[in-house]
């Protein structure tokens, strides 16, 4: 017969909680798999997939940018300020009615002498010092004809170089975003290659867990070789969950210079390779260069605009006239009379204030001037280190390549020694670790040197505009 102690009634409740408090562990590890699996099946069902070359992107993003659409209201806005100007050789035409009435001795009978109404009656003294009230409709047209506006006509010209300065302004929004999407499309192709070689390390890694795993069961090894096996693939895991997602952000920043939006995952045409066609190098940065053409045509505006502040010290010559109509009937039109002249004016002193805004704009061109000069030889030092950072990439490459061939030997050496159970565990696994290493270095290479050719194109870009 069978007896139980106290002892062994507590040993056996708490067996019983033990395995309880596992089963419910177990339910909810199980529920959240379950859930986490259908968010991600919902959020895949949301993103579309895409084939996308460099060439397409490119194309959408000079076509559907916002940058560069900005850009052009920019150009189109300087436009029409410049054709505003054309106001300085076109007449000004002004048609005006006026209606009025008065009792003011001098203005009543001075209505009466635009309607050419006046008789003898009117020189009446007690009329002409009290009258009654006197209406006067008044059509008039008013001419005013510019001649010689020595100042205007350079601020026209000023204007016209704000017009070529947007314009090279644009062409330079185009190159840069062209970069960008050089840069974006080489992080995707970047991202998958990190994808391979991830899934590569994973899928050896499992093998080296099967391997263990089946020793470990014989009692072959201790159970740290099989749990470091473990930890391994959750590591690998983990980056490949990052992986993936990177291919996301950058599907997204690439739909989002393109103008496509977000939600699509794009997919690159190879695998990111190094591109073998080189120019021949540029050692000095070019002068037409589009942002510098900019900023020289901001210097001659400026220079204009001094010529045009110190033209106004010179006099204007300016015609006008007038036809006018009055009546002392709304609607009629009886007495006419035209006035037509040309004037001569000239500012003599306007308490130095000319003066003052000429030494002002001579400073702002000045200093655009030196913004310039600090602008390109920036860009001279940054093309000497981009050429710089293209050997290291390019040698970086052959080193790469190098560690690969060695890696992989390594590990396949260490592979079969493990079997024969003459290394451990984490040998392997570090070699494997290394190898991917590796391969990921080498693709980062080759994404750094495509990266820096393509800012060498922005460098050492030119314009015959």
């Amino acid at each position: 017969m069978l007896q139980f102690n106290s002892f062994d009634a507590v040993s056996f409740a708490a067996n019983q909680k033990l395995m309880s408090r596992r089963k419910q562990i177990i339910l909810k590890s199980v529920i959240i798999v379950i859930f986490f699996n259908a968010a991600v099946s919902g959020v895949s069902a949301q993103d579309s997939t895409r084939l996308l070359n460099l060439t397409e992107a490119i194309t959408a993003t000079l076509n559907n940018n916002k940058g560069i659409q900005l850009a052009k209201l920019d150009e189109s806005i300087a436009a029409s300020n410049y054709k505003q100007t054309a106001a300085i050789y076109l007449p000004q035409v002004g048609l005006s009615y006026t209606a009025l009435s008065t009792n003011n001795p001098l203005h009543a009978f001075g209505f009466k002498l635009q309607q050419k109404s006046i008789t003898q009656n009117d020189f009446n003294s007690d009329l002409l010092n009290h009258p009654s009230g006197t209406p006067d409709f008044t059509t008039k047209l008013e001419v005013q004809q510019p001649l010689v506006n020595m100042d205007l006509l350079y601020k026209r010209k000023a204007a016209a170089k704000q017009t070529e300065l947007y314009q090279y302004k644009t062409q330079r929004t185009k190159e840069y975003l062209t970069f960008e999407v050089q840069k974006a499309y080489l992080q995707l192709q970047l991202a998958y290659d990190a994808v391979t070689v991830l899934e590569d390390a994973l899928q050896t890694t499992k093998s080296v867990y099967t391997f263990t795993d089946n020793h470990f069961k014989q009692g072959l090894i201790q159970k740290s070789d099989l749990l470091n096996a473990q930890v391994q693939i959750t590591a690998v895991e983990s980056s490949l969950a990052k992986a993936k997602s990177n291919i996301r952000n950058v599907s997204d920043y690439l739909g989002l210079l393109m103008g496509q939006g977000d939600g699509i995952i794009y997919r690159v045409d190879n695998a990111l390779q190094a591109e073998t066609s080189a120019n021949d190098a540029v050692t000095k940065i070019a002068a037409s260069r589009s942002d510098f053409l900019a900023m020289q045509k901001a210097i001659e505006a400026s220079d204009l605009m001094i010529k045009a502040s110190e033209m106004s010290y010179l006099p204007k010559l300016n015609a006008f006239g007038s036809y006018q109509l009055n009546d002392s009937r709304m609607l009629g039109f009886g007495a006419n009379a035209y006035i037509a002249g040309v004037q001569v004016s000239w500012d003599i002193f306007k308490g130095n204030k000319t003066k003052n805004s000429i030494a002002a704009q001579t400073l702002e061109r000045n200093k655009l001037s030196e913004q310039l000069a600090q602008q390109k030889e920036q860009s001279q030092l940054e093309l000497n280190k981009a050429y710089r950072d293209l050997a290291d990439a390019q040698f970086d490459i052959e080193q790469q390549k190098l560690a690969i061939e060695q890696s992989s030997e390594s590990l396949l050496i260490l592979q079969n020694r493990y079997q024969q159970g003459l290394v451990n565990t984490t040998d392997v696994l570090m070699a494997s670790t290394q190898l991917s290493q590796k391969k990921f270095a080498l693709a980062q290479a080759v994404f750094t040197t495509n990266v820096t050719k393509a800012y060498l194109q922005l460098l050492t870009a030119s314009t015959n505009k």
